[in-house]
């Protein structure tokens, strides 16, 4: 029985990453009916585009993936509030610049950057660039700078539909609500079982085995990303 416990962490985080990792389809996908209601949205439109926005980032696992990542060795709240809020920050400056700017970037370009944020945080947590070049890269500003790549992947699926400028600006912030309430969600659930995980011996014996399934999730969605860039 205290296997199997031991293992609940490491099976958790595993069925975490197949649930969001089963094909490339749904890396920052928008479904039928989504599409169908923002190639017709016209006017404000509050809450549809709250739900839009939550939904959207609880079925966007790379951001998810980036975020357990950050959570993963953070143990104090005032720590996860603040690399959240960098995190945050940065997702929200280039969601609202990029579209209202109408600033173009190659989605696919900009999906491989965000599976690379994965790689780094996980390469980061085995304390590769320690041991690399004896020193690691500024945890926070590292957070807020991938925010902003993450940012722009969520504008550049906003752009495709070409919204009206009738009521963009508050339909924009709506989604960016609604995108932080999804990331809530999110990591609520996250933090749950990583606090519940860190209480078994098998946190710290399986902490390199998922921190190398985050680089190879990164590694991943960077490959289905470039592959969808040379052949689109």
């Amino acid at each position: 029985m205290s296997n199997i416990i031991q293992r609940y962490g490491l099976l958790s985080f595993i069925a975490l990453l197949a649930i969001w990792l089963p094909i490339e389809a749904f890396a920052h996908g928008v479904d039928e009916s989504t599409r169908a209601f923002l190639l017709q949205n016209t006017g404000v439109q509050i809450i549809p585009f709250l739900y839009i926005g939550a939904k959207h980032m609880v079925t966007g696992y790379d951001h998810l993936l980036f975020l357990v990542g950050v959570l993963f060795f953070l143990y104090r709240s005032r720590d996860v509030l603040l690399y959240v809020s960098m995190f945050t920050l940065g997702h929200s400056l280039t969601l609202l610049f990029g579209v209202i700017s109408d600033i173009q970037v190659n989605a696919y370009l900009i999906d491989a950057i965000i599976g690379l944020s994965v790689v780094y945080k996980g390469f980061d947590n085995l304390g590769g660039f320690n041991r690399l070049f004896g020193k690691s890269p500024n945890a926070k500003l590292a957070v807020l700078i991938f925010g902003l790549f993450h940012g722009f992947g969520l504008a550049t699926k906003l752009q495709e539909f070409q919204l009206p400028d009738d009521g963009l600006i508050t339909n924009l912030i709506a989604f960016n609500v609604g995108v932080e309430l999804g990331q809530f969600t999110a990591l609520a659930f996250i933090l749950l079982v990583i606090n519940f995980w860190r209480k078994h011996s098998s946190f710290t014996r399986f902490a390199t085995n998922t921190n190398c399934l985050l680089m190879s999730a990164g590694f991943m969605l960077v490959g289905f990303q470039l592959t969808g860039y040379f052949i689109n």
